[in-house]
């Protein structure tokens, strides 16, 4: 397989001190395949995506296999922070306006909020119970300068969503919760939801078998063949043979399975810490009680949340390698910038902390639909860190291109990602993006 990443990224380490486990009773063991097996579809992942599109072609009636390397939601999936809202594109309204026109731009941003109502109402129907929280989302200013920042997303979120924001002065912040040094404003987008994504992804995997899909877990896909026609999924101890073949692998995929994704998709690092239940009483010392879901106007971000359990999910981009003193380096930076932000809380413990990689696209648009040179083939990918809502809606727009029924994919949505310069080396433009972004931030 090549993969961008050091061994490291794919193993159980990154993880080991997670929180989302510790939230369920058990995470339920799919058995591998072994020997061979036939299906009409085939599903290589089971994050959101490759769930999504099993959970819609089950109930349509289509035989389903479902194959992961490890277990239902063990990638990105099972390891975000949980921010179901508007997003998928890196590309901004003016990129997007001048390569696709106002029609599909327009049908672009419509299905970003379809994203979000898709969440919430499987959530609904499968009666997932995913510890659901925030009226929206919250952006915070951590310069004065980025008030014009929050003035200009208010100007396109009445453009493309029609939807009106809430503009907060820094000097109601901390009758609003969001008390603390960095922030000096903060504008709140009322579309969109926190969640328990381990729950949510274990809540699909029921949902998938229940519909009569199979999952399949402990098989990772070495080699993709054709015989006759279909597709010959390899792996370590069987195969399956099938029709049609959704790759829903995203930031863990390898560029030679297949061949095609080779240099479309770039891993990317994200990381999160979560503090210990907070008492009454320092969450009153801090001034921060809300329990919106927030980010703030930094190239290289911070998202966090207070959990209905009082814990704080702190996140933060820009680590470089999975390595584990790179791991180490990345905590440090994290609870750092977790004291300056929340001084009042310097003395809460941070016990869990881990990574976990998503995926961005050259042309910073996320891709659903057919993989080009291969007969019945398709994949999904590069949400830009908002999987939780496009990376769902996606496998869902892929049953629909199957099923020829369904949502309507938009043109974005369709446009063929390019490959990045430097073909596998690629992780190499990372040190020189992060330290532009890095000094953007400082200025």
């Amino acid at each position: 397989m090549r993969r961008l990443y050091e061994p490291m990224a794919y193993g159980p380490d990154p993880i080991a001190q997670s929180f989302w486990p510790t939230t369920v009773d058990e995470v339920p063991e799919h058995s591998p395949v072994e020997g061979a097996h036939e299906a009409e579809i085939a599903i290589i992942g089971a994050g959101f995506t490759g769930l999504n599109a099993a959970l819609a072609l089950a109930e349509a009636g289509r035989d389903v296999v479902v194959l992961e390397a490890e277990q239902p939601g063990w990638g990105a999936s099972g390891r975000n922070g949980g921010f179901c809202c508007l997003g998928g594109a890196k590309a901004g309204p003016a990129q997007l306006l001048k390569r696709f026109g106002e029609a599909d731009t327009r049908a672009y941003y419509h299905t970003e909020r379809a994203a979000v109502d898709h969440v919430a109402a499987l959530l609904d129907r499968h009666g997932i119970e995913a510890d659901t929280h925030s009226d929206g989302e919250t952006l915070l200013a951590f310069r004065p300068k980025d008030i014009a920042v929050l003035n200009g997303l208010a100007e396109e979120m009445q453009r493309f969503q029609q939807v009106t924001c809430e503009l907060i002065p820094q000097e109601a912040l901390a009758e609003r919760g969001f008390a603390s040094p960095e922030f000096h404003g903060a504008l709140t987008t009322p579309i969109g939801f926190a969640l328990n994504p381990m729950k949510y992804a274990l809540g699909l995997a029921r949902a998938v078998a229940t519909a009569g899909g199979r999952i399949f877990g402990g098989s990772p896909v070495t080699r993709i063949g054709s015989e006759n026609g279909r597709h010959v999924l390899t792996m370590p101890q069987g195969s399956v043979t099938a029709k049609t073949m959704i790759v829903a692998t995203n930031g863990y995929s390898s560029d030679d399975l297949p061949g095609w994704l080779s240099g479309r998709y770039l891993p990317v690092q994200s990381n999160v810490l979560v503090t210990r239940p907070l008492t009454e009483d320092e969450l009153a010392a801090q001034g921060w009680t809300s329990l919106q879901m927030c980010y703030d106007t930094r190239h290289l971000l911070h998202y966090f949340r207070l959990m209905p359990d009082r814990r704080m999910l702190f996140g933060l981009r820009g680590a470089m390698k999975t390595t584990p003193r790179a791991h180490a380096q990345t905590r440090a930076i994290a609870r750092a910038d977790f004291e300056r932000i929340f001084p009042e809380w310097r003395h809460v413990e941070t016990p869990h902390f881990w990574s976990g990689l998503l995926a961005l696209a050259r042309d910073l648009v996320p891709y659903a639909g057919p993989i080009e040179g291969m007969d019945n083939a398709w994949t999904a990918m590069c949400y830009h860190g908002n999987g939780v809502a496009m990376g769902s809606y996606a496998g869902r727009l892929l049953a629909a291109q199957i099923l020829g029924e369904g949502p309507a994919t938009p043109a974005p949505l369709r446009s063929v990602p390019g490959r990045f310069e430097l073909g596998r080396w690629r992780r190499a433009v990372l040190p020189f993006a992060y330290t532009f972004y890095g000094l953007q931030d400082r200025g």
